[in-house]
This record gives structure tokens, sequence and C-alpha cells, in this order.
């Protein structure tokens, strides 16, 4: 028994990530326009209407843009939190009540033996949340769009299997950048974006013995690179004892290239 996963698209253009076990097909946000959508799931051979859903983590438009559209399409469940729905009126086109349902806030939701469990993150959105899928004996996590990761979601999403975590900015890259003060004050919040350090600072407190992959995601285009953010988690992780690349793999993702379908 195995998740197999793919993030799709990570980065201030649009996110969306694919997941699937043997009997279920989850996508987590729909970022990008309907047709780019598909083109995506064409990259990893898979298919829209096979979905058993979509899971939305909040209503910011780099994670709802191509929602309405492929769920009407393809006649997809859309699960959200009940303070998400109420913001997405209106941003996403009407969507019939059969396809509408409630997924709380710190809440388990099983499809057959795949679990998915909800958490809250902080964010500048209504009632932000992220999942875990718990499958096999297997945890994979999804964390971004928070801007810090807090004890209590450190102690939900620790020792997973595989890690998509944020790692959205370079500190000076932001500050030194063109973005108006407003919108660096934004991101340096505590409900903005995690840096490239803090990303790191978090993941040394969560990485455990089953943890073999982490994929740093949602980088900034303006304010990121990724070998500067593979650069720097990794020395920060080294500086806490651990060693990328032998206990686990850091890989890149991509606002525009899926990351290969894999096991785990």
């Amino acid at each position: 028994m195995s998740i197999r996963f793919s993030v799709l698209a990570s980065g201030s253009t649009g996110n969306a990530i694919y997941v699937e076990t043997e009997e279920h097909a989850f996508l987590v946000d729909a970022g990008l326009s309907g047709k780019q959508m598909e083109g995506l799931f064409q990259k990893i051979d898979r298919k829209i209407d096979q979905l058993t859903g979509i899971l939305v983590t909040h209503e910011h438009s780099d994670h709802i843009k191509g929602l309405g559209v492929i769920a009407r399409k393809y006649r997809l469940p859309i699960y959200a939190n009940e303070k998400t729905w109420k913001a997405m009126d209106g941003l996403i086109g009407e969507i019939p009540i059969e396809q509408k349902f409630v997924f709380e806030m710190e809440s388990v939701r099983s499809f057959g033996s795949l679990d998915i469990e909800s958490f809250g993150v902080s964010h500048d959105a209504v009632e932000p949340m992220f999942y875990i899928f718990h499958h096999g004996g297997k945890k994979l996590v999804l964390i971004t769009d928070t801007g810090y990761v807090s004890d209590r979601m450190k102690g939900t999403i620790k020792n997973a299997d595989v890690f998509i975590f944020e790692s959205n900015h370079d500190v000076d890259m932001l500050r030194m950048g063109r973005y108006p003060w407003s919108v660096k004050r934004r991101i340096l919040s505590d409900v903005g974006h995690v840096s490239n350090e803090d990303a790191a600072l978090a993941m040394s407190e969560v990485i455990g013995d089953k943890t073999k992959h982490i994929y740093l995601a949602h980088l900034s285009q303006d304010n990121n690179m990724k070998d500067l953010a593979r650069m720097s988690v990794s020395q920060v992780l080294a500086q806490k004892g651990f060693v990328v690349g032998e206990q686990f793999s850091l890989h890149d993702t991509d606002p525009k290239i899926p990351t290969p379908l894999v096991a785990v």
C-alpha cells in the first residue's frame, strides 16, 4: 500500500498538488486556469475526471483560480471548511449543492483506507488549513502559506515520510526587492509566508526516522531561487546535525513543471 503524489505547480502564480492511493485520487487546490490544470494532469499521465475530489486550503486566487471551472466541467466534489466556502462565494462561480462538502479544520475524513487530516495554519485568509494524508502506515504532509510554524503544527506534522514544505523567500532578497513595504511587511508577518531559514528551523523539529523526502514549495518568483532555497535549508539543517542527501532528500518544485509522480 502506497501513496503516490506529484506537486503539479507551486509558487505565487498558482498551486496544485495531486495525491492518489490504490482506490482514491485527490487534488489539493487548483490555482491555475482550467486549461493549465488539464495540461499538468497530462504531464503526469492522469485524468481529472478520475479524481475523488478537490481539497481546498484557502481562498487566495493562487489556490482556487481554476477550481470552479474544473469542478463544474468534471462534476467533482469540493471539500473546504465553512468559512472558506463563504469566502469563495463570488470567486469560483456557482457550484451545484451536490458537489459542495464541508471539511472542518482539525478533523479527519476517511475514504476507504485513506485518512485525510486537516490542520490550521497562520495565514491572512479567513480559515486557512492544510492536509495530512495517512495510508498504509505512510504519512504525507502538505504545509505552505503560513507565517510561522507553531508548536501545535509541529506536533501534528511530526515524523512524516514526506513533507511538502513552504520555503517562500530569502529575507535579504525580500527586503532589498521591488515590493512596496506594505507587501514586504505582510510576507514577513506571522500571517505571511515562512522564509528559507525559518522553514529549515521548523523542519529540524519535525523530521523523524521515517522522513525520506522534503519538497521545498511555494518559492517566491521575485524573492527566492531554487538553488538558494536548497542551499539555505541544507545549511541550517546541517547546523542542526542532519545529513541532507543521506538521511533524506531535498527536492525542488516548480510553478509550471510537475514533479515526477512517485510512491512513498
